[in-house]
């Protein structure tokens, strides 16, 4: 589905990205893993056209995405969890939902009913203003709205950044059900024990260039990898 392959990125003259390379198919969890700095943002921007890649490939469904712009590659079919939420602070929490939505082939699966489903805070909270929902309601309200595009791929930057523990057990919950009706997901955040008990395959970044890959199973198997890239 999303394919990644030799990317270079820079900002101006500071080079971010060298040589980074992988792959998302239909139905998996994959994540981009690292420290603070490493270039998973970068990488997330450079594949949605937020930053143009100074080389490299980024392909979803065998088509290229460098140069296309951002709007022409959320309507390719990928939705963006944004770091920092970014919820439209003064539109509710259904009008935040439907400024999104969008149906691709056939019936659209998420519509407002199924994203309140998944969350039922948000449906109680329906005509609160975004400023008026707690940091836990305005992440579930950006999973929502990325959602309500039917994306085919799903990105979420910082899943669970800054939010508390009962709150992150929701999300983790959450992408896990999305796992199980096989939405293909690409995930950066820290809590690499959470994404190593559902995800597919993980990515580890280090100084923009990728270091490590395997599955969950390797990475429980190989302590190294947290000790040499993960742990501050």
């Amino acid at each position: 589905m999303l394919r990644v392959a030799n990317l270079a990125a820079a900002y101006g003259p500071a080079k971010v990205l060298f040589d980074v390379g992988f792959e998302v198919g239909a139905g998996e969890v994959v994540t981009l893993l690292g420290r603070n700095g490493m270039g998973k943002t970068t990488t997330i921007k450079s594949i949605l056209g937020l930053l143009r890649p100074t080389g490299g490939v980024v392909e979803f469904d065998g088509r290229a995405l460098v140069g296309r712009p951002p709007y022409r590659i959320a309507q390719a079919g990928i939705g963006l969890v944004p770091e920092g939420r970014q919820v439209f602070p003064t539109l509710t929490v259904e009008e935040n939902l439907v400024a999104t939505a969008a149906a691709r082939r056939g019936p659209p699966r998420w519509r407002l009913e199924e994203v309140y489903a998944l969350f039922p805070r948000l449906k109680e909270r329906r005509g609160n203003l975004g400023t008026q929902l707690s940091g836990g309601e305005q992440q579930m309200l950006a999973i929502g709205r990325a959602l309500m595009t039917n994306p085919r791929l799903l990105i979420l930057d910082e899943a669970t950044e800054g939010l508390a523990p009962l709150i992150r057990e929701e999300i983790w919950s959450c992408l896990k059900r999305l796992k199980a009706e096989h939405q293909a997901i690409l995930v950066v955040d820290k809590n690499v024990d959470a994404l190593a008990a559902f995800a597919d395959r993980h990515v580890v970044l280090e100084k923009g260039r990728v270091v490590w890959t395997g599955t969950s199973a390797e990475l429980r198997s190989d302590p190294s990898v947290k000790d040499r890239f993960l742990h501050v």
